[in-house]
Parts: C-alpha cells; structure tokens; sequence
C-alpha cells in the first residue's frame, strides 16, 4: 500500500534528520548555518522530551547527554508501532 510506504519513508527521514542532528552537536559551527537551524528546529521538539526527564552526567569537565540514545530506541518502538497500527487499520477496512 502506498500509504504504509509513504509513512515508512516520513520515519526513515527524520531518523536521517535526528542523526544528522546528533553529528552537528560534535560541531557546534554546524549549528549556526542555515541548514543546522533547520535541523534544530525539526529535532529539538522531539529531543526536548527526552532531556526534560534524563539529565546529563556529569563528567568532570564536561557533560554526556545520553537523551539522544533513549530517543533514537523510543523512535524506533514508536515507528514499529504506528506502522503496526496503520497496516491494522488499513487491513480492517479492506483498503491493504
């Protein structure tokens, strides 16, 4: 069904997006352009939940948000989920 590989693709993206996020954080030049903007306002949303409720460890100098991790396996559940939802919904009207 094309909707399935629509949603599918929507998810494939913005895992893409939310790493490229996660690389630009190693360079925070990166942030400044017009393109890294783009990212953080497509990431930050769905970032913020997660660092709202997992701070991060302090090392010494320095800190480790581990928050990208516990996004990127929550994504992962949250689009199995919903493609299991929408290939159920479909299946029951008859439309996949």
């Amino acid at each position: 069904m094309a909707l399935l590989g629509i949603v599918d693709l929507l998810f494939d993206i913005y895992w893409y997006i939310l790493i490229a996020r996660i690389l630009m954080s190693w360079i925070p030049n990166l942030l400044n352009t017009s393109f890294g903007e783009a990212i953080y306002k497509l990431t930050e949303p769905y970032l913020s939940i997660f660092r709202s409720f997992i701070p991060p460890i302090s090392l010494g100098g320095g800190y480790l948000d581990l928050s990208p991790i516990i996004a990127f396996i929550a994504f992962h559940f949250i689009q199995i989920g919903t493609m299991s939802i929408l290939a159920f919904i479909l299946s029951t009207i008859g439309i996949y």
